[in-house]
C-alpha cells in the first residue's frame, strides 16, 4: 500500500507524498518504457533527469498529480505522487510501466528485430490509462514538424496548465510542471490564443470536437483495440494515424501500427526489405507476421538504428502566428 513520505524539498509547504515500490516481472528500462510520453525536450508535463528520475504531470480522474518514477535497490522501481490524483497514479503505476504488457508473446520474424530485441530487454509498452492527454497532443502533431506541434504544447500548457502539485518549483525552479487543462478550460481558449501558438484552424476544432465528449473518449481506454479505434474516430479530424498515436500510449496498444505517416514506411520498408520507398500497403504487408504486436515490431526497429540515411531537406516549419 502507499505510503506518506515527507517532500525532500527543504522548506516546501506542499503535502506530503504518497510512495510505493514495485518489482517488475523482468528487465525494466525506464527511459525506454516512458520516453513515449515525452512531447519535445522542453515538455512542461515530462521531465527526465540526468540521475534516471522521471516526473510526470497529468490530470486524473481524480484530478491534478505529479508521479516522479526512479529505479531502486534490488531491482525495484520507487513512485512518488503528489496531488489529488496521487493515489490514482501510484495504483496504476504497474500497469504504466508495462505490467499489463506481454513481450514474451512477441516472436521475431527478421534478424534485425531478433537482435534489437536481444539487446533492449527492458523495453516494455506503457500504459497510462488516460486517453485525452494522448489525444490533444497528437492531434497537434498532425502534418506539421515535430518542433511546431512540441512548440504549441508547450505554450498552450505552460499558458493555460495548471502548475504541478509537488516540489516541482524546488526541483525544477522557473520551468516547472504543468497539468494539462481540463476539458472545460480547452473549450475556453480563443481564437487568437490558437493561432498565437501556431495551431490552425483544422487542428484546434478537432481538439475542441474532442473535449466537448471528453468522457466519451476517456472510455476507450477500457476498450480492446478495434471498439477504442471506433470510439475515437467517431470524431472528424481523428484519423487511424491520431487514434494509433493515442492508442499506442493510452491503452498500451502492443498492434496499434501507425498507417499515414510521412517516414515511418520507409524505415519499415528499408530495415525489413530494402526498400526505402515503401509506402503503408507495403509495411502493412512487411508487418504481417507480426500480427498482434505490430507496434512493437516498429518500436524495434526505430530502436535498431537502421534507418534510411536523410536524403531531401527537412519539412519547413509554418510560422502562422505571423499571419
Amino acid at each position: 500500500m502507499p505510503r506518506q513520505e515527507p517532500d525532500s524539498g527543504e522548506g516546501h509547504a506542499s503535502a506530503p507524498a504518497l510512495t510505493r515500490t514495485w518489482t517488475p516481472p523482468g528487465p525494466l528500462d525506464l527511459r525506454l518504457v516512458l520516453s513515449p510520453l515525452r512531447r519535445g525536450p522542453a515538455d512542461p508535463a515530462y521531465r527526465a533527469l540526468p540521475d534516471g528520475t522521471f516526473w510526470r504531470a497529468t490530470r486524473t480522474p481524480a484530478g491534478p498529480g505529479t508521479l516522479r518514477v526512479s529505479a531502486a535497490p534490488g531491482g525495484r522501481i520507487a513512485g512518488a505522487a503528489w496531488g489529488p490524483g496521487a493515489q490514482w497514479l501510484l495504483d496504476r503505476l504497474p500497469a504504466l510501466l508495462g505490467a499489463d504488457d506481454t513481450p514474451d508473446d512477441f516472436r521475431p520474424r527478421h534478424r534485425l528485430i531478433a537482435l534489437t530485441q536481444h539487446r533492449r530487454p527492458g523495453l516494455r509498452l506503457l500504459r497510462t490509462g488516460l486517453v485525452m492527454e494522448s489525444l490533444i497532443p497528437s492531434i497537434l502533431e498532425q502534418k506539421v514538424t515535430t518542433d511546431e506541434a512540441y512548440r504549441a504544447w508547450r505554450l498552450l500548457l505552460r499558458t493555460y496548465g495548471t502548475p504541478a502539485p509537488g516540489p516541482c518549483d524546488v526541483t525544477f525552479g522557473t520551468y516547472g510542471l504543468y497539468v494539462m487543462p481540463d476539458a472545460r478550460t480547452w473549450s475556453l481558449i480563443p481564437s487568437w490564443e490558437w493561432h498565437r501558438a501556431g495551431v490552425d484552424g483544422k487542428r484546434s476544432a478537432t481538439i475542441l470536437r474532442a473535449v466537448r465528449v471528453a468522457r466519451r473518449m476517456e472510455e476507450a481506454a477500457a476498450m480492446e483495440l478495434p471498439e477504442a479505434t471506433a470510439r475515437l474516430r467517431l470524431i472528424p479530424g481523428i484519423g487511424p494515424w491520431t487514434a494509433a498515436e493515442t492508442l499506442q500510449r493510452s491503452n498500451g496498444a502492443a498492434d496499434a501500427v501507425t498507417v499515414g505517416d510521412l517516414h515511418l514506411p520507409g524505415i519499415v520498408g528499408h530495415a525489413l526489405a530494402g526498400n526505402r520507398n515503401a509506402d503503408d500497403e507495403e509495411m502493412l504487408e512487411l508487418l504481417a507476421p507480426y500480427e498482434g504486436q505490430r507496434h512493437r515490431a516498429t518500436r524495434l526497429i526505430m530502436l535498431s538504428g537502421h534507418t534510411p540515411a536523410r536524403r531531401a531537406p527537412r519539412m519547413t516549419p509554418r510560422d502562422i502566428a505571423r499571419l
